[in-house]
């Protein structure tokens, strides 16, 4: 790979498209994205809100805090906030700029506003459909696939915007480009201008909230757990500043993100290990920004052959991608970074996704410990091998097995997980 070549530029794309700002769990605030827009084609305050999801929004959404609702909870909430405060043309910021009077207004529009909530069989695991009424009037905007893809517009029963619904990276640059190969290259002959913005807002967005989940109480307070009596122990505080921007984000923190594959969590665990790493060993900056690019791109690579939404838990995914950007950063280059993704894959793969919630912050731990445990295997001339479990000979014959265990074998647990939490 060259600077001059298509796939020099596709991998600078990727990281453009995955690298976004996001304020809150990005499946309720894509509810509340869909359910500004449908305020602004009906054209006033709706008076009936009827949201029908997926199971796997149904179950991303149930349990989270939506950030500037004083603590609402689910897919209702998600709703009144969008409807009341939130502007559309922020995507997935839509909740970013409340007052304390339109904050009083969401609780009192939740809780007597009609908000009728249905689990729809749809053979798209994302999916949103959020229709409004006033009167006799109607509108109606469906998201599919990802966080802002809207495949429809409708007012009044005419279709005022519909586009073909197409795989999980609808409108995306392919994917089918990327290999740790690749992307140790990329990282290795990058012209950081190209990168480096969001790489920056990556940076100051995760950090701040790693950093603000270590100073208050959220939610289960996992990174503090961990912190506690290992504050000067490396592996602890990379691990302790992944989960405590998980606390935070999970539990109403109304600080934004720099997501990874639609997913702040997923964002946070990619980034903050690396940052962290860096600063504490005095890295010099420019190999932090190339390191963000392995972790980011590892990630995005792994998440790709899984899809958006899963049974597997996506953090998994990240904590690999954490670990490859150690992995360079100490110098680690194809073998080394291809060992670590082996390794660590082989010590979480099939850690379950039963919604964003607390407990998010303590999968958080475990997926950057398992991938921390896989470059340390690795440094010390342990590995697995091709046929230990889902581990095939070769880098990207495993990432395939994962893809294919996270997306057809768990299809069953995926459904199992959400009829738990329906029948709660």
């Amino acid at each position: 790979m060259e600077q001059r070549d298509a796939c020099y530029r596709q991998y600078v794309r990727i990281l453009e498209e995955e690298l976004r700002p996001a304020m809150g769990c990005t499946e309720p605030i894509a509810i509340a994205y869909a359910a500004a827009k449908a305020r602004d084609v009906l054209g006033t305050m709706p008076k009936r809100v009827r949201a029908e999801v997926s199971g796997n929004i149904l179950k991303n959404v149930k349990s989270v805090i939506v950030p500037h609702t004083g603590g609402l909870r689910g897919i209702g909430a998600a709703c009144a906030a969008g409807i009341v405060a939130g502007d559309a043309q922020k995507e997935l910021e839509v909740l970013s700029n409340i007052s304390e009077q339109a904050l009083a207004a969401i609780g009192a529009y939740a809780k007597e506003t009609p908000i009728e909530v249905k689990h729809i069989e749809t053979e798209h695991i994302f999916d949103i459909i959020i229709t409004v009424f006033a009167g006799e009037d109607s509108a109606s905007v469906r998201i599919a696939e990802h966080h802002t893809n809207i495949v429809s517009v409708v007012r009044n029963g005419e279709t005022l915007y519909a586009h073909p619904i197409e795989p999980q990276s609808d409108g995306m640059t392919d994917r089918s480009c990327l290999s740790i190969e690749g992307i140790v290259r990329f990282a290795e002959i990058v012209d950081l201008s190209d990168v480096q913005d969001r790489l920056e807002q990556q940076i100051a967005y995760n950090m701040a909230i790693a950093e603000e989940g270590l100073l208050h109480s959220y939610g289960a307070n996992i990174g503090k757990t961990l912190l506690k009596g290992h504050e000067t122990d490396l592996n602890y505080q990379m691990r302790a500043y992944a989960a405590a921007g998980s606390d935070a984000r999970m539990n109403g923190c109304e600080l934004p993100v720099i997501i990874n594959s639609g997913s702040g969590n997923q964002g946070i665990t990619a980034s903050v290990p690396v940052i962290v790493y860096a600063q504490k060993t005095g890295k010099p900056h420019d190999e932090l920004l190339r390191a963000l690019c392995v972790s980011n791109l590892v990630t995005t690579h792994l998440k790709t052959g899984i899809g958006r939404l899963s049974a597997y838990c996506g953090v998994v995914s990240a904590g690999c991608g954490a670990a490859a950007g150690v992995a360079y950063l100490d110098g680690g280059r194809f073998d080394e970074i291809a060992h670590t993704v082996v390794n660590a894959v082989a010590i979480d793969s099939g850690l379950a996704c039963d919604g964003a919630k607390a407990s998010c912050a303590a999968k958080i731990a475990s997926a950057v410990d398992a991938g921390l445990l896989g470059l340390a295997m690795y440094q010390n001339g342990n590995q697995f091998y091709g046929g230990d479990g889902i581990v095939k000979k070769g880098v990207e014959n495993t990432i395939q097995n994962v893809g294919r265990l996270a997306r057809i074998g768990m299809q069953e647990t995926d459904r199992e997980i959400i009829r738990l939490m329906i029948e709660d």
